[in-house]
């Protein structure tokens, strides 16, 4: 089972990456600790959205659980708030990967995403999935590109349909070029930029929106 958490709180940086929560969430079976954080090395980036009443401070993953309601006793001391979701995991880019906590080479940016009103799930999904999909991996400079369509809330707070991950070059956090791909040319860029939003906007991914510029740490727990 895959769980995604968002979390708000100012001491994340330290407490999510402590050894002693590792240890703790190994002994519930938990196989990998993925951690998205908000901090020093994306401090800089432009792109960011927020719906909820204050930024979400960190996202944190974890593969191989058992028992949500352990995994979630855990996590809610070190947070002043978190809501919590049992997710799917589809893969179109596989991210690179890294040692055991040393943290991602790139800017991972986290989107929070819910179904427009008026819209079936199953019409949000082929849009998103079925359509969207290559769309972003034709015209973004994607390292990585992560969906979790939430399957269902843990914590009663916070309507979440999705959460997405993708990865880009360091670079992507300032220059346009980077981000999208387009090589310096603006023309490109804008043909990019223009096909990009035009396919987000029909499964609703232009409003009621979270997106999280972090740093991305995995760390194997087995």
């Amino acid at each position: 089972m895959k769980l995604t958490y968002l979390l708000w709180g100012a001491e994340l940086k330290t407490r999510l990456h402590d050894g002693e929560l590792r240890r703790a969430l190994s002994c519930c079976g938990v196989s990998e600790l993925q951690v998205n954080i908000r901090d020093e090395y994306v401090a800089a980036a432009e792109l960011w959205m927020c719906t909820y009443d204050a930024p979400v401070d960190a996202v944190v993953t974890l593969r191989g659980v058992e028992d949500p309601d352990q995994i979630t006793a855990l996590l809610r001391p070190l947070a002043d708030r978190l809501d919590g979701f049992v997710v799917d995991e589809l893969t179109p880019l596989r991210p690179p990967r890294t040692d055991s906590g040393v943290r991602a080479d790139a800017l991972a940016r986290i989107a929070v995403m819910r179904i427009p009103a008026g819209m079936t799930r199953a019409q949000w999904l082929e849009n998103w999935i079925g359509d969207h999909t290559q769309v972003a991996l034709d015209n973004q400079a994607s390292l990585g590109y992560i969906q979790n369509p939430v399957l269902g809330s843990i914590t009663p707070d916070g309507r979440v349909d999705a959460v997405v991950e993708e990865l880009f070059p360091m670079a992507a956090m300032s220059d346009p070029h980077a981000y999208w791909g387009s090589g310096g040319d603006d023309a490109e860029l804008e043909r990019r930029c223009t096909r990009m939003l035009d396919s987000i906007a029909r499964f609703g991914a232009d409003r009621d929106l979270d997106v999280i510029p972090t740093s991305r740490y995995v760390y194997s727990l087995r």
